[in-house]
């Protein structure tokens, strides 16, 4: 049986708006489940119903077994850590984070070795005897981290929490999450807009989209198996390419290039003359001559020939990006920096069949 079960779980407000539907997920203990989706997804809605914040419409939640829709939050045996700090403002950085403990009637000692030794690895050592008002808004939020860390639960719930520290500090953080993580081996649900954050933290991930669940699975097969055109565009950067195109004895015309699909359509004659997303990522390209990376580097078997022209280049070290007008179709291919092609220049790439991804325009869902 699951640690955290949630069984149709769905929440409709009193104007009868249906913030999220049927969701359903088993959650096993010690797992680190990250819900990620765009802004208004539900995801931060769901969170808020494990966390006892907001009632359940409909549906049952499970905590080892046991109903726990009815129980309040201080019975739920979870900590969570908020988007807006929550913060006691009256009170030190020393004493927020050592809140928890006090309640909890742990020894003054033992108090302030967890306290310093959480102060240490989010860098708060220099400002535990500071009132959060004097602090920057980073700050404040490592604070709020650090006080549901320290204390002893079985369930981390966490909004957002990186949201607003900056681009290093996030870095930093999220290793120190994973890292406090593998140590005390508890259960976390972690919510992000952050795809990054998600790939990087995550045991298995839950993709949200309109309320709905649109995938679970690890960030792996998020990545190289997306269930639909949601996922694979949204879990990327760049994003995945699409190029939308009617199939003619088996093949798709992209750009000037007319690509023979029947291979990977073999199962499905259904769609001989019909339109269907094309869909390769941007790194599977490999310019004419070039050498390949990412999983492009490992592909074996048929390649498929494309072409277009360059409209721009960014220069990021590692790679390149590179935009390409194809036809009407504009396109990001992700080389390698040595390999950059020049302005205004016709270039030709391929794709390995195996990378690339067709979905059905009307249910937008992977072609198997």
């Amino acid at each position: 049986m699951a640690y955290l079960s949630l069984q149709g779980i769905n929440k409709i407000y009193p104007n009868g708006f249906h913030a999220v539907h049927d969701f359903t997920l088993d959650i096993e203990k010690g797992e680190f489940i990250v819900f990620v989706g765009s802004s208004g997804c539900g995801k931060s809605t769901t969170l808020r119903m494990i966390a006892g914040l907001e009632s359940i419409s409909k549906g049952e939640f499970l905590i080892d077994g046991k109903r726990a829709n009815e129980l309040d939050p201080r019975q739920r045996g979870i900590a969570m850590v908020f988007q807006s700090y929550a913060l006691y403002p009256q009170m030190s950085v020393y004493d927020n984070l050592a809140f928890g403990l006090t309640l909890q009637g742990v020894d003054e000692d033992e108090i302030e070795e967890k306290v310093n030794h959480v102060a240490q690895i989010l860098g708060l050592t220099e400002y535990l005897d500071r009132m959060p008002r004097a602090l920057s808004g980073g700050q404040r939020q490592r604070v709020a981290v650090g006080r549901a860390l320290i204390r002893k639960v079985g369930i981390f719930l966490m909004d957002e929490p990186l949201s607003n520290l900056d681009a290093k500090q996030r870095v930093t953080m999220r290793a120190e999450i994973a890292q406090i993580h593998r140590q005390t081996g508890a259960t976390t649900i972690y919510v992000t807009h952050d795809q990054v954050e998600a790939m990087t933290l995550a045991d298995r991930i839950v993709v949200m989209k309109d309320g709905y669940i649109q995938q679970v699975g690890t960030p792996y097969e998020l990545y190289f198996e997306p269930a639909n055109l949601f996922v694979a565009g949204f879990i990327g950067e760049p994003p995945m390419n699409f190029v939308r195109s009617k199939v003619e004895n088996g093949c798709v015309t992209i750009g000037s290039k007319v690509v023979d699909i029947s291979g990977k359509l073999t199962n499905h004659p259904e769609y001989e003359g019909r339109e269907i997303w094309f869909g390769f990522r941007p790194e599977d390209a490999v310019l004419e001559g070039a050498t390949p990376i990412g999983a492009a580097a490992s592909a074996e078997g048929r390649k498929y020939a494309l072409g277009g022209t360059v409209e721009l280049t960014e220069m990021l070290g590692d790679n390149t990006n590179v935009y390409v007008v194809m036809g009407e179709t504009n396109a990001i291919l992700k080389v390698n920096p040595h390999d950059t092609p020049a302005m205004d220049e016709e270039i030709s790439f391929c794709v390995p069949e195996e990378r690339v991804c067709l979905f059905d325009t009307e249910t937008e869902n992977v072609i198997r």
